[in-house]
């Protein structure tokens, strides 16, 4: 019997239900999908590496799924309470009928337990769906090649998805049975004649707090652009970020005491249609939902900085790696290591000689095997320091940057190497007089700092020779491979000023005498091969590759994307889902007074725009601080992620606004059809 009523509760209550089933359903499904890439991971073709990268990503998704997991947790409990109260009068007819408290109790808990098990079978069967474009997506994020499609189900995040949620819907059923064990039956009649009061708030203390708040938000702000150079250590990051959020709360607070006294001021506004009913139930909402408010904002905050974040990484690594790997390898070791470095005798023997002579002693050929050959050395001295290259600027460097290491050793190379190596990398020669100098760097800060030295045309003494700098300015270059800008400046000087100096490493690139990315692959297993050789103890030869920087820059390129994409799509639906819940609840309790308006003559036309505006407000408002705070948070992530480059964050925010649009956008849209459908559900 009280299983038939809870089915035919659930049938009556389909338009109400209608939001909380497409967020579980959604919530069901993201969460599958994204825990199932590591079984898509099987028909994709990819080196030993990327699997590794593949696995560790995996593993950090797990990690992610139990922080998502309880976001979804609360956002179900959440959900539910506004459930609860739209039914406040017909648990009070059951109670009037005799029924106990236990049997309403039991009629939630088989409710409960069709819609959760509805939503799971829905939600994994579109997860299971949708998990096969996933597939395709991450073969495309790894750029890897499918060895064939197959259909795939995975077991293990099915298991997790049924015991993850099958936990959040046990606590649910605990929460709806606490409920009802409180609940009297007159509150239960009165619930939907009660109006939220507006607790009117002092105006005078309500600006008050309005203006310390700007000031508040206005010094995090600063904190994270123009004072961002101070905060190097977690304890000062922490700062502008509860600074940010405390100032978040009490600007929705004091904006709760603010907005009817002055809206209902300006009298052609305040009166004009409907709007002092719009602006009095908007009022209403926002002064007993200061506290939700403030989570939605920082939530859509943390939604825009993630994605728009993740995704630039993404593609600014991937972007990096047509220019910053120009050769195929790049071998390196150190030169001229002094008889007291620590390290073992073949070594310091083996820093004598150049590279191309150690690759001879471990029996690789470099005729055989490489062709676009440049070998050069890089050079250093302690007596020349990076302090000593800032002139008179380097104590106010000091303190805007006072955890730099200005002790550093400056690099140097003979302009000779480095125009060859400008040709093979395609950069621009540098043609010197016998007295000049120029910087090259790609670091944009480090640039910054090296230009203020530059503009004061600080002059340099090698053996005995004085130079100064050619231009007022660094020249964008670097020498070493990477996947991200880390040149923080090699000074190019001419060759004769570095004759007997103190070589500090030598560097040989060069192209692989190969076609196909196979051939290519054999010459670098041959390369790993050499530290079998008998004479590798004695040297420390490193290599860097194309191959392995471009699959690093995927993997990790992918991995950020996955875990941003994850966590903020699921924070922008938490986000819209709580809005469109209180606003469905809210539509529920104003049913009575949109009929008043009907009875005084108010047309269809005029309440639905009422109706539009008050919702189209609702979820404006914490949109609108949360797009202010991420002007001055993507800021801040591009200043920490410098070395992956800015290139590619406009797209990246074009890319998130989107996003936002599509999810945000589509949850306002239904929530004003579901709202429109509940004030004219009576008559």
């Amino acid at each position: 019997m009280l299983f038939k009523l809870s089915i035919k509760n659930i049938a009556r209550s389909i338009k109400d239900y209608a939001i909380y089933f497409f967020t579980l359903i959604l919530g069901v499904g993201i969460f599958y999908i994204f825990n199932a890439i590591e079984s898509q991971t099987v028909m994709m073709n990819v080196s030993s590496s990327t699997y590794e990268i593949i696995d560790l990503m995996n593993n950090m998704l797990s990690g992610v799924s139990v922080f998502v997991a309880f976001v979804l947790g609360f956002l179900i409990i959440y959900a539910n309470r506004f459930l609860m109260k739209r039914r406040n009068k017909e648990f009070g007819i059951y109670l009037t009928l005799g029924m106990s408290k236990r049997k309403i109790s039991l009629i939630l808990f088989f409710e409960t337990l069709i819609i959760g098990c509805i939503s799971l079978v829905v939600g994994l069967v579109l997860g299971t769906l949708l998990s096969q474009v996933m597939s395709l997506f991450v073969a495309n994020m790894f750029e890897a090649k499918m060895t064939e499609f197959t259909f795939v189900f995975s077991k293990s995040a099915f298991i997790k998805t049924l015991v993850y949620f099958g936990v959040m819907y046990i606590l649910v059923m605990i929460f709806n049975t606490y409920n009802v064990s409180r609940c009297k039956l007159i509150d239960l009649f009165n619930a939907s004649k009660k109006s939220e009061k507006i607790k009117l708030k002092n105006p005078w203390l309500s600006g008050i707090v309005f203006i310390i708040s700007l000031w508040a938000l206005g010094y995090a702000y600063w904190c994270v652009t123009v004072g961002v150079t101070d905060m190097q250590t977690a304890d000062k990051i922490l700062i502008p970020i509860a600074l940010g959020a405390i100032s978040t709360f009490f600007i929705f607070w004091s904006l709760s005491g603010l907005l009817l006294k002055i809206l209902s001021s300006i009298k052609n506004v305040y009166y004009k249609g409907l709007n002092s009913f719009t602006l009095r139930q908007f009022s209403s909402k926002i002064n007993t939902t200061v506290f939700s408010m403030t989570i939605i904002c920082l939530m859509l905050f943390f939604t825009i900085c993630i994605l728009a974040s993740a995704i630039s990484i993404r593609n600014s690594m991937t972007s990096n790696l047509k220019t910053m790997a120009p050769v195929d390898i790049q071998l390196d070791k150190k030169l001229d290591l002094p008889a007291n470095s620590g390290y073992s005798e073949g070594i310091i023997e083996d820093s004598k000689i150049t590279v191309g002579e150690t690759l001879a002693r471990l029996g690789f050929d470099t005729d055989k095997y490489f062709k676009d050959t440049v070998e050069f050395n890089l050079y250093a001295s302690n007596d020349i320091l990076v302090r000593d290259t800032l002139g008179d600027s380097y104590q106010e460097i000091a303190k805007q940057f006072p955890y730099l290491d200005y002790d550093m050793a400056e690099t140097f190379i003979k302009v000779s190497d480095y125009n060859k190596l400008a040709e093979l990398y395609g950069l621009e020669p540098i043609h010197l007089n016998s007295h000049e100098y120029v910087i090259i760097a790609d670091f944009d800060s480090w640039i910054n700092i090296r230009n203020q030295g530059l503009k004061q045309d600080v002059k340099i003494t090698i053996n005995g020779i004085t130079l100064h700098p050619k231009y007022a300015e660094c020249v964008n270059g670097f020498v070493y491979m990477s996947s991200s800008h880390v040149n923080t400046g090699i000074f190019v000087v001419p060759d004769n000023v570095l004759e007997n100096f103190v070589r500090e490493e030598g560097i040989l690139v060069a192209n692989y005498k190969a076609e196909t990315d196979e051939e290519k692959q054999e010459i670098e297993d041959m390369i790993i091969d050499l530290g079998n050789s008998t004479y590798a103890k004695n040297t420390d030869l490193e290599a860097t590759t194309k191959l392995s920087l471009y699959e690093g820059s995927i993997g990790l390129g992918a991995m950020i994307t996955f875990i941003g994409l994850y966590l903020g799509i699921v924070f922008l639906i938490a986000s819209a889902a709580i809005l469109a819940l209180k606003e469905l609840s809210e539509s529920t309790d104003n049913q009575e007074r949109f009929q008043m308006l009907r009875k005084i003559g108010t047309d269809e036309d005029m309440l639905n725009k009422a109706l539009f505006r008050q919702i189209a407000i609702f979820f404006m408002f914490p949109l609108i601080l949360a797009i202010i705070h991420s002007i001055f948070g993507i800021k801040f992530c591009a200043y920490l992620l410098e070395t992956f480059g800015k290139d590619e964050l406009v797209k990246s925010i074009i890319v998130t606004a989107f996003v936002i649009v599509f999810i945000y956008g589509g949850y306002f849209l239904i929530t004003y059809l579901c709202s429109k459908n509940i004030i004219k559900e009576r008559y």
